[in-house]
Formats: C-alpha cells, structure tokens, sequence
C-alpha cells in the first residue's frame, strides 16, 4: 500500500512539474522572459522593448483567477544592468471584446491596436527593493472579463510587459493561479504567445525548448530568430522532423528559415530546441522567435503544448518524402 501511495505521489508531483502553468514553463528549460526599457539598444537581445502573453481560462472555471509576476521590477537579482539601473516596465492586464481577437494584437511589432480589449489592471515597477526576488499578484479577475473564444473553449485574458524607460533588461516570469499568495494552476487553463524573447542559461551544456502550434491550414512554417550571438544550434523537431538544423542570427538581426509541413504534422505541436554552445560560454544571451505560416500569420507558443509534447515518427518521415 505504502509503495503504491509513493507511485501516486511521485506521478502527482511529475504532473505539476510538466503542466504547471507558469512562463516560461518548467519544461521549456527557459531560465527567464525578458524585456528591456525603452531606450535600450536592439543588440542586447530584444527586438521592440515590449512582450505579450495570452492566459486561457476553460469556459467551467468560474473562480477568480490572478496573474502573478515574479520579480517584476528591475534591479538587484537576475536583471541585467547597463550602468546603474534605471529603467521602469509596465504590466498591463486586458480582457474584454478584440482582447485577443484583434488581428494588431497577434502580431509580432506592436503597431495598430494591440493593446486592445479593456484595461483591467495596471502596474508600473522601477528597482524598488520590495519586489526583488518576489511574487507580485495582479487580479482577482472574474473570468467572464475575459474574451470569449470558441475555439479555445474559454476566455482569454492579455498581459502586455513593456518598457517605459531606461536602458536595462528586466528577467521575470508569470503564472495563472486561483490563488492570490501562492502557485495554483488553474485546471485546464494553458498561456501562449505569439513572439517569444526569453533569456538562455549560462550554462554550455542547457538545452531550452518552446512549442509552436501547427494547425491544419499550415502548409509550410517560417522560424525567424533574433540576435543568436553565436550560442550554438536552434534545431526543430516534430511527428515528421528528427532535429533538423535552423539558420541562427548574429547579432542583432532576424534569420528566417522555411520549412515545409507534412499532412501528419498539420494539428500538432512542433519543438524548436536551443542547444548551447558548449565551445565556448555566451553569457546572458537573450533571443527572440517568432514562427509563421504561408500567409504570414503568427503561430502561437503554448507553455503547455497542445497534444503533447513531438515525437518524431521514422514510418512518417519516410512516407513523407515519397
């Protein structure tokens, strides 16, 4: 009896390891989501200064939830400085009619009106000491503020973290809960985003991954990456893809790469793997990525990868290339 409370234990424990709803999520392997003040240079890793993520919440979920950041000011631990710190990020929660909907607010610049929806709540950090290393909670938020989409089965909620001012970069991650004070996944719920620009670890022998969704009117995906720096290889793996290599970036500009989709890889998630240099150690390397369709539309990154993590099928890569 004893040993199979420990199973149940153990298999409890490695659930809330793989689906536990945080940014980056523990198995992305991603140490920090980063961005950096305004008046930063694009050489140190963010393309826009600005970051957004969507929160679903299932339709039957009707607690309120909260949107918790952790260590969102900049200064101290983990941010990396210019000089002295200086800079200021502000979060802001949306929900609301064209939350999500919009099409400015799926893209990958912030232009038009990607801050669209309804503001629900805002908040502005410098270096204040207080939040160093600690949660900070946005919310309660009723469920029913949030967009509606149907083919999410739930509402959807924005956060958009952008710079205001300085020249520093801000490490710090997000997690939906229930509760205001400590990590509680909501059940169901999952969190993507449609340009992904986080920190790699220092640490030659890291590998990070992420997990664009490929739906079924995807003929064909173009990776593009920002500001590689060098620090190894960007593979892709999928149902029908065994590690293939993807051009990467130098400093401070965007590669794009092709790659086509195979009917059986329609309706699946992808794996984009980040293998580090292990010659020779790139220190606080930041990188974004942004992967689209044919028609130039953004595919979204789920922490939680829709149907699952990719396992590559040899009897389908064969039959793809007849």
């Amino acid at each position: 009896m004893r040993s199979i409370l420990l199973i149940l234990f153990i298999f409890i424990n490695v659930e809330t390891i793989l689906f536990s709803q945080s940014a980056p999520a523990d198995d992305e392997n991603i140490p920090f989501l980063v961005t950096f003040g305004a008046d930063s240079k694009t050489s140190w890793g963010d393309d826009d200064f600005c970051q957004i993520f969507f929160f679903i919440v299932p339709s039957a979920h009707t607690d309120p939830v909260y949107i918790r950041i952790f260590d969102p000011e900049t200064g101290n631990n983990y941010d990396e400085n210019k000089g002295e710190f200086n800079t200021v990020i502000s979060y802001k929660v949306y929900g609301g009619n064209k939350c999500w909907s919009e099409e400015a607010a799926q893209g990958t610049d912030q232009k038009g009106n990607y801050n669209s929806g309804i503001l629900l709540a805002s908040k502005s950090f410098g270096s204040e000491l207080q939040y160093d290393n600690n949660w900070y909670t946005l919310g309660p938020f009723n469920p029913f503020e949030g967009e509606y989409v149907e083919k999410f089965n739930g509402r959807v909620f924005k956060i958009i973290a952008q710079g205001v001012s300085g020249d520093d970069g801000n490490l710090y991650k997000y997690f939906l809960s229930i509760n205001p004070d400590k990590n509680i996944e909501v059940e169901g719920g999952n969190i993507f985003t449609y340009e992904y620009t986080f920190r790699l670890a220092n640490d030659v022998n890291h590998v990070s991954q992420i997990y664009p969704f490929v739906d079924d009117k995807t003929i064909s995906i173009e990776v593009s990456n920002f500001d590689w720096d060098n620090d190894g290889i960007i593979r892709i793996i999928s149902v029908a893809k065994n590690g293939i290599l993807c051009n990467v970036s130098n400093e401070d500009n965007w590669v794009v790469e092709e790659f086509p989709i195979i009917e059986e890889e329609k309706n699946t998630t992808v794996e984009i793997q980040f293998i580090k240099n292990q010659k020779m150690l790139i220190k606080n390397n930041n990188v974004a990525i942004v992967v689209k369709n044919q028609y130039g539309i953004s595919l979204p990154f789920f922490v939680v990868p829709i149907g699952g993590i990719p396992v590559y099928s040899p009897k389908i890569r064969m039959k793809g290339i007849r």
